[in-house]
């Protein structure tokens, strides 16, 4: 099972408190770490996480070098906890215009965590799912191609260290209703839920209510309902 999540509405949360962004921000770095406990424990195969947009550069630099510092804190922070509990680190998205620090980081932490297979934990930094596109299908040149050559092509581009297909449930979190170019490709079938919650204050029982609500629903991806489909003729 993928799941992915939009984690959004740090910085209003922090507004209405009337502190800064960055203290929104890292509010929301320490519920990562419940959200990820988890999704390992109801048996979450992917689970890929929103932290930072190619289009979040045109923020004040301020909040932008606050958000690099505190990704890469998250990193060395967490890399021996998720080795512990067999969550594979990784982060898609371009890496070019991170600084040094922080790509060094990124390295270590993938690099300590590669044997691990409970979860793959995926975070999105500097990631358009529409530059993304363009650039795997650049990439493939005019020779014959499918889906799964694709995928292969788009995991290569973002730096996934698998193909890991479809997106199963989109979680967004802080009221909003769209998906702000986030794996749009992974997401065609994906299951949809909106939560007027803000990160900070997202739970762990939110979170399993959102995975309950998965759960129960018909799946078609384009075809009949599994009701609607003819019963065999006894013979």
């Amino acid at each position: 099972m993928h799941v992915a999540i939009i984690m959004d509405g740090n910085g209003r949360w922090a507004r209405e408190r009337g502190l800064p962004r960055s203290a929104g921000h890292r509010a929301g770095a320490d519920v990562v770490r419940t959200i990820v406990e988890t999704a390992a424990a109801e048996r979450v195969d992917v689970l890929t996480l929103y932290a930072f947009s190619s289009d979040n550069w045109s923020r004040p630099a301020r909040e932008v070098s606050a958000l690099m510092r505190l990704l890469g804190h998250y990193l060395e922070r967490e890399v021996e906890g998720c080795r512990e509990n067999g969550v594979r680190l990784n982060v898609i998205g371009r890496r070019d215009r991170l600084g040094p620090e922080l790509q060094g980081a990124i390295e270590r932490a993938e690099r300590r965590t590669a044997a691990c297979r409970r979860l793959l934990l995926r975070l999105a930094v500097d990631y358009s799912a529409r530059d993304a596109i363009v650039m795997a299908a650049a990439g493939l040149g005019n020779g014959p191609t499918d889906r799964a050559a694709f995928e292969r092509r788009l995991a290569e581009v973002t730096h996934s260290v698998q193909s890991v297909g479809a997106v199963d449930l989109l979680i967004r979190t802080g009221g909003e209703l769209r998906l702000s170019d986030f794996l749009l490709w992974e997401c065609a079938y994906a299951e949809l839920v909106f939560s007027p919650t803000y990160w900070p204050d997202y739970t762990a029982r939110e979170f399993r209510a959102a995975l309950a609500a998965f759960r129960a629903r018909d799946r078609r991806f384009g075809g009949l309902s599994t009701r609607d489909r003819p019963r065999a003729l006894a013979v």
